[in-house]
Order: C-alpha cells, then sequence, then structure tokens
C-alpha cells in the first residue's frame, strides 16, 4: 500500500542517503554490525544469552511475571562491559502490543541470568480490546497537541501500561510545530472514551556552542574526485545540510574555520560523535550509538538557536548572534546521547520525570566524549554550552552544581512536575558527584550535598561511572523515574566491580547525597555477592483432580559462592498441594516439585508462584490447568531431543518417553509421525509400550528429501486417551552440502536491527554468486537493508533500502558475487530503517 505522508517524505531523504552509500568498500560494515559484535549462532555467548533470558521469561522469573493473555516477544540482544549481555523484550496482551509491557533481562557470558527488570506487573484480564472511538478520530484528537500539523501517520491499536491503571489506546503520530518548535508526537488517545491518556515527544531539544577543534582528522569517505562527509567506518554517520544528503566535494579538505559556514559544522559535528562512537567503543563496551554498530546522521543549518534529536537524525543550529553553529563536542555529544537513550531497552519513555533522565543522558554522555576526546581547545568541565554565550546567560547547565543556574541539586516529589530541562539536574549533579566526588581538589570544582545526605562523597573517575550509567541504561524499562535509575546503577556497579567494591559504596552515596533514597529490597555493598537465580522446566502443565503435575526446578551459582536455597510453593489453587524431592538445594542443582491436585481442586489455570530462599529470595511460576473432566487413567509423552539436524539420506533419533499420570499404566501405541519431508519414514522400536516405557523413534530420510526445516508430530494412543509431540528436523541438502537454512523466527522492529546465522559445512571457496533466499514478514521491504557476512568477516550488501511506496516482503531471491571460504557462520543483518512497519524473518537459505 501507498505510504502515509509522513513516512513517504522520510522515505526521500534516505533515498540520497543510500545514494551516498550505494559503493562501500568490500570489507565496509553493515548498518547495525561491526566486526566484533557477536553473531546470534548456536553456542556463541550471545546466543547462549538469548537461550538463557527466554528461558527466564519462560519460567516467569522474579519480575517477569505476567498475566494469562500475556506474551514476551524478544527484541534484542545487547553486549556490554565485564562480558555481560542485556536481553530486551516487549510484551503483548491479547495480541495487542503493549506500551510500558518492556522488560529486560540481564545475563552472564557463562549463561547466568543475573538480574531481571520490568516497567510493570501482570495486566488485569478485564482490559477491553474493542475500541469504540475510531482511528480517523483518534488522529484528530492527537493533532491538537500541535499548533501546526505538517504529517500524521496511521494510530495503532495497543494496551497503555503506563499510568493509573492500563487501558486500551490508540497511538497515533503526529509531526509538525509545537510551541514554535519542531515536535514529533507518539499521542496516545482513550480508544474508549477519547480523551489523552498520555503523549511523548521524540525531538529532544537541546543547545550548544559554536566552539571549532581547528584541524582535525575525520572519518569520511571517497576517492580519486569524488568525496562525501559519510563516515563509512562507522554506519549511519554522516553529515549535511537540511536535505538530509551528506555534503561531498571534489577533495577530502572540509570547511573554512568560518563560524557561519555549514561545511564547518560539519567538520566539528563529525568529530564530535566519532570521538563518541569511539569513547563508547574503548570505555564503555558499546557498539555504536544504537548498540548494535551504527549511528544516525547529523544536520546542520537548522535556522533556530537550537539543536536537537527528533528520533531519527541530529539537527544543529546556531547561537543567538549567528556567529557560530551549535556543535561543539558536549553539544553534539548531548543529542547523540538522546539517540542512546532512544536505543537502549525502554525506548524514550513519557513524563517530565523520565524526560529529564534522558536530557541528563545527553549532557552525561556529552561530558563523557569531552573528557574522552581530552581536545585542548575545550577541555572536560562539566559544563553544557560552557564555550558560547548562546542566549546572553553563559552556560546553559552546571553538573557540578545544577542550582547555580537555577536548576535543581536535589530530587524532590516536585521533580515529576518540573520542567525537562530542569529535572535532570539531580541526575547531572550525582554523575559529577560519582566521577569526581564532592570535593575532588586538583583544580576541579567542589559541588555541594544535599540535606540528609553522606558528609562526603569520594569520586571514581568518570570513565567508571560511565560503565555504571551504561549498565544502568541497559536495564531502563520505558517506565524508568530516578528511583529506578538508583537500583539500576548500584545493580550495574555490584555486576562491574563487585559488592565489596568502592564503586558500589560511592554510587550509593552519591544518590543519598541528591536526596534519592534507597528502594526496598536494593543489595548492600561490602557483604557477599553470592547470588543465584531459579528456573522451571517445563513451565505449565495440566492435570485432572486426583491427578499429578511434576516440573524441575534448576538453580544456577550467578556470583560468589554455591548456597543452600529452599523451596517453597504459593498461589496453590483450593485442595492442591506441593511437594518438592529434595526441599532444599545447594545452587547449582536441581529439585523435583510434584504438585498434587485435590478431587476437589475446581476446574481453572493457576499461576503458582515457587520461591528459592537463600541469600537472596527469586521466584519463578508455573501455570497449572486443572481439568473439569477428570480421566480415571491418563499418560503423557515427551521426545528427548526435540530437534535435530542430518543430511539428506541420513537418519536422526530422539526418546519417545512415556509417563502414567492418572491411574494404573496402559499400553501406548506408536504408530504415527505426521508432518515428515517426502521421502521420509519414521519407525518406532518398540512400536507400542506400557505407559512409564520409552522407544526410539528413528526419522530416515532420502537423499532426494529436500533441504528444509519440518515439524513433525509424534501421535500415542492409549486406552483412555491420545497425546502428542513434535520434533523439529532440518535436512540439509546432498548436493555437497552447499544449501543451508535457518528456519528459525526473528522479530524486526523499528530502527533495530535483527540478525540470523547459518553454519556451512561445505568445503573449499564459496561459489560466485552464493544463491541467497529470504522469505519476509513485513509490510514495508522498501524500510529493510539487508547485508551478509561471510565467515572471513566480510560483508556484502544483498538488498538495499529505499523508495517511495511500501510492498510485501514475501520471498525474494539474490545472487551475490563473494570472494569466500564456504565453511564457517554465514550472518544476515536487516536493518530496519524506519518508522510504522514491523515483521520478522521466517526463514532464509544460502546455497554456497
Amino acid at each position: 500500500m501507498k505510504r502515509k505522508a509522513l513516512l513517504a517524505a522520510v522515505v526521500g531523504v534516505a533515498t540520497a542517503t543510500t545514494l551516498a552509500l550505494q559503493t562501500p568498500p568490500a570489507n565496509a560494515a553493515p548498518p547495525g554490525a561491526a566486526p566484533q559484535q557477536q553473531t546470534a549462532r548456536m553456542g556463541d555467548p550471545a546466543s547462549l544469552a538469548a537461550q538463557v533470558a527466554d528461558k527466564a521469561v519462560s519460567s516467569q522469573l522474579d519480575e517477569l511475571t505476567r498475566g494469562p493473555d500475556e506474551a514476551y516477544s524478544r527484541v534484542a540482544v545487547t553486549p556490554g562491559a565485564a562480558d555481560m549481555f542485556y536481553v530486551s523484550y516487549e510484551r503483548t496482551y491479547k495480541g495487542l502490543p503493549m506500551v510500558g509491557g518492556d522488560a529486560v533481562v540481564v545475563t552472564d557470558a557463562a549463561g547466568n541470568v543475573r538480574d531481571t527488570v520490568a516497567a510493570t506487573g501482570p495486566t488485569p484480564g478485564d482490559v477491553p480490546t474493542r475500541a469504540t472511538i475510531s482511528a480517523g478520530k483518534a488522529t484528530e484528537v492527537a493533532r491538537t497537541k500541535l499548533s501546526r500539523v505538517d504529517d500524521t501517520a496511521a494510530p495503532r491499536l495497543v494496551v497503555l501500561a503506563w499510568g493509573e491503571k492500563p487501558r486500551l489506546a490508540w497511538d497515533a503520530m503526529v509531526s509538525g510545530i509545537a510551541d514554535g518548535k519542531p515536535s514529533i508526537q507518539h499521542v496516545f488517545v482513550d480508544a474508549r472514551t477519547g480523551e489523552i491518556a498520555d503523549s511523548y515527544d521524540l525531538v529532544r531539544a537541546g543547545t550548544g556552542n559554536g566552539y571549532y577543534y581547528g584541524q582535525v582528522t575525520i572519518g569520511t569517505s571517497g576517492s580519486g574526485s569524488s568525496y562525501s562527509m559519510t563516515d563509512t567506518s562507522r554506519p549511519g554517520i554522516q553529515c549535511g545540510g537540511q536535505n538530509g544528503s551528506a555534503y561531498t566535494g571534489t577533495d577530502d579538505a572540509w570547511g573554512n574555520g568560518s563560524g557561519t559556514n555549514l561545511e564547518t559544522a560539519c567538520v566539528d559535528a563529525l568529530y564530535s560523535v566519532q570521538r563518541e562512537w569511539d569513547m563508547l567503543r574503548d570505555w564503555l563496551g558499546r557498539n555504536g550509538i544504537n548498540g548494535s554498530g551504527r549511528g544516525f546522521p547529523a544536520r546542520v543549518g537548522l535556522a533556530d538557536v537550537n539543536a536537537y534529536w527528533n528520533g531519527s537524525y541530529t539537527n544543529f543550529g546556531h547561537n543567538q548572534a549567528n556567529t557560530r553553529q551549535a556543535t561543539p563536542i558536549d553539544v553534539v555529544a548531548h543529542e547523540f546521547g538522546h539517540a542512546i537513550f532512544q536505543t537502549t531497552p525502554g525506548g524514550a519513555g513519557s513524563g517530565n520525570e523520565n524526560g529529564g533522565l534522558n536530557e541528563a543522558t545527553g549532557d552525561i554522555f556529552g561530558a563523557l566524549t569531552e573528557a574522552y576526546a581530552a581536545n585542548p581547545n575545550d577541555p572536560a568541565d562539566y559544563l553544557v554550552g560552557e564555550e558560547v554565550d548562546l542566549v546572553g546567560d553563559g552556560p546553559i547547565r552546571n553538573m557540578y552544581n545544577p542550582s547555580a543556574l537555577g536548576d535543581p541539586n536535589c530530587y524532590s516529589s516536585s521533580i515529576p512536575g518540573t520542567e525537562v530541562h530542569a529535572a535532570a539536574g539531580p541526575l547531572n549533579h550525582w554523575f559529577y558527584l560519582l566521577a569526581e566526588g564532592n570535593n575532588p581538589g586538583g583544580g576541579k570544582p567542589s559541588s555541594p550535598i544535599c540535606s540528609g545526605g553522606p558528609s562526603s562523597v569520594t569520586g571514581v573517575g568518570i570513565q567508571n561511572a560511565g560503565k555504571i550509567y551504561m549498565g544502568a541504561l541497559a536495564r531502563k524499562t520505558s517506565s524508568w523515574r530516578y528511583t529506578n535509575v538508583r537500583a539500576a546503577s548500584v545493580a550495574a556497579a555490584i555486576e562491574l566491580f563487585g559488592a565489596n567494591s568502592a564503586q558500589c559504596n560511592t554510587t550509593k552515596a552519591a544518590w543519598s547525597a541528591i536526596s534519592v533514597a534507597a528502594a526496598s529490597g536494593e543489595p548492600a555493598c561490602g557483604t557477599s555477592t553470592s547470588d543465584f537465580s531459579i528456573s522451571l522446566s517445563p513451565t505449565s502443565g495440566s492435570a485432572a483432580p486426583g491427578g499429578q503435575a511434576t516440573a524441575t526446578v534448576g538453580t544456577q551459582t550467578t556470583s560468589g559462592s554455591a548456597q543452600t536455597v529452599s523451596l517453597s510453593a504459593s498461589g496453590l489453587p483450593s485442595g492442591t498441594t506441593a511437594s518438592f524431592s529434595p526441599s532444599s538445594v545447594t545452587s547449582g542443582n536441581s529439585s523435583t516439585l510434584t504438585l498434587s491436585v485435590g478431587s476437589s481442586t475446581a476446574a481453572g489455570t493457576y499461576n503458582i508462584t515457587v520461591t528459592g530462599t537463600g541469600s537472596t529470595t527469586h521466584t519463578a511460576t508455573y501455570a497449572l490447568t486443572v481439568s473439569s473432566n477428570p480421566p480415571t487413567r491418563d499418560f503423557s509423552m515427551s521426545l528427548s531431543p526435540t530437534s535435530g539436524t542430518v543430511q539428506a539420506g541420513s537418519a536422526a533419533t530422539t526418546t519417545v518417553s512415556t509417563a502414567t499420570t492418572a491411574g494404573t499404566a496402559q499400553t501406548v501405541n506408536l504408530s504415527s509421525a505426521s508432518g515428515l519431508p517426502t521421502g521420509a519414514t519414521a519407525v518406532f522400536n518398540p512400536s507400542s509400550v506400557t505407559s512409564g516405557g520409552s522407544s526410539t523413534l528413528t526419522i530416515s530420510t532420502a537423499p532426494t528429501t529436500p533441504a528444509g526445516s519440518y515439524t513433525i508430530t509424534v501421535t500415542g494412543t492409549g486406552v483412555t486417551a491420545t497425546h502428542t509431540a513434535t520434533y523439529a528436523l532440518t535436512v540439509q541438502s546432498t548436493s555437497g552440502g552447499r544449501t543451508f537454512t535457518n528456519d528459525t523466527n526473528y522479530p524486526i522492529t523499528d530502527f533495530n536491527n535483527t540478525q540470523s546465522s547459518i553454519t556451512s559445512t561445505a568445503t573449499g571457496t564459496a561459489t560466485s554468486p552464493v544463491r541467497i533466499s529470504i522469505t519476509i514478514s513485513h509490510t514495508c521491504a522498501e524500510d529493510l537493508d539487508i547485508w551478509v557476512r561471510g565467515p572471513s568477516g566480510t560483508w556484502y550488501a544483498v538488498d538495499r533500502y529505499g523508495g517511495t511506496t511500501c510492498t510485501q516482503y514475501g520471498t525474494r531471491t539474490f545472487s551475490v558475487p563473494v570472494s569466500q571460504q564456504a565453511a564457517g557462520t554465514w550472518v544476515l543483518d536487516i536493518e530496519d530503517v524506519y518508522a510504522g512497519d514491523t515483521g520478522f524473518i521466517d526463514s532464509w537459505s544460502i546455497t554456497v
């Protein structure tokens, strides 16, 4: 279908960008990936993190409890410092997206769950899902947020979890002018009443100076007599004018040093964001601005005394005297800091307090980048806009003493109602105290401590402070407030430096020094850091009255030494009891949970909370379904393993296990395996068992069996019941073993990268061009930028983004010239570069 005007205008900008990037060198990094980035393949740390986090979500560990009508879907796996991985999730309610339903699972490289955070708890089951207000009416209401509306996008129906209670709402996006400034707003209109329930602006306005850095080296691209202010070594980074195109020239010399020359402004902007990119990599372990190896464009020449981030690019104006452009390090890094805030879990949340945290994040990344660059023309000073008298009042914000410029030093109940730039004051103050302390000496300014705080704070250094704050951002949810930042930063400090560290104590002291108190359950510093995690397998089951359901309770030691974990269960329905064998374990071991359903237990589904109590307490949730008509005899059936990969002509085996779940044992006939690919056969040995026994299933494929992924359904027919189990079979081609397939679904979300990997066992050199077939469910193929990386690390363009109308992607086949060995891991990278359309990778294959 044809795109709405708002998105069509954006595509026009993207087309120019595409032309500038059309001929990168063969080994250039693709959008969203860098050579050192972890790839999502079985056995590597990122893949392990995803598996462990998915299991935690399935078990509803700790903060991950959800209602019966809710489901989580994984969005991204982001590596961080200290070999940590941050796996982010979004949630749906009865199939509708939940705004404010996001969550993060923190894992380490060893596959241990280290932390879980969620924006909100379970949603009640009474939220309506049918709108009484039309989408058109919602757009009309949303338009009232702006004084001038330039474009709108079709609203989507969501469940808004922010606020006193969840509600059905239209998420309408409108762009134009608000209070005389550019604005792109998400407006949430109650789908039952037509009221505006909430809104937030993607445009994060800031201010800065026009200080120039003289002769500097910047990353550009081109050769001969054709050059561009496009940094191909940092994908997505470029600078140009208001039309969105990068500046070009006949040589690689840029700017003339004049404060009014826009090409000179781009020199400053590129120099600044490139230092920020390097700082993120070298100091904080982050891969690019968005965490996935990609950045965003910068524009100069904004006809305003301002600079801002609009959700897609940064834009820089000039000072009031119009003698300098607003492109020094602290301003440029501030605006790209908003991009970091938006692309960490939870996105850009709602409300003035959240907005204040967003603004302070920009200031923090400005200070970090200024310190990292160590440019003598602009020494690090924790002031924002200090190099230019922007409007005649000197610096616009002061991080070591915000009150010097009229902003609050301390947190109070008035912060949620404070203008966002002022609401940044306490967090800016905290960061200075954490980095430098209240009386650092050495020519650095002293910083006040709020009433009731510690007598003094000793800083940990700006790089360590940045690591702690980056670790906190990786735990961010859409409902973030100051108390959440404290909890997240303490967890990050313990994760990075240990509970016995000075960094842990200083993190807490700095928060107390700005009047943000510890929340209940905050871990202590200077004590044992031993901790554990708990999981359930399976996470749900059913039983009839008088029957039983079982699950394995697994534990892991996540830090420190192993400890004794006592197990208990709560939330049991009337008449049902729970027992553990054993009732306590040493972390790292497991126990069997048996739920014995009473004869009087009413039919229904019950969420049972399993609690492990050691030095800390952790929980997981088991969903027990009690049937209404209990069979007098029944059995269960399972497969181990549940999946396998074979080359056509070979066989896969799995064990079919049965158990008596009610009454006496019965004969189970194993004579059916459906869903077999062409040429494949299934044999059970033995073909029938007495429940409690097992059989071996052998699936034999023929040399002519087509390559692909198949779901085999195994059926067991007993005297009183029939049960099934599924086996995932992957068949590889026999043509030299040169066609390989990944049939796993991966979500594609706006402004994010999705990766899917295939491991080739083919020998020799890959036949060029390789043939790549991709099946994607996505309503706007023109939004997708697709690359593939070969085993040697070289990236190749597959399908570039751009266009003025949207088409369904479906299945598309490409021939990609390569110079590459065939064996190893091939990684497909898909970036959704625009807003408004999402989907998923259904499958892809490569013939090498």
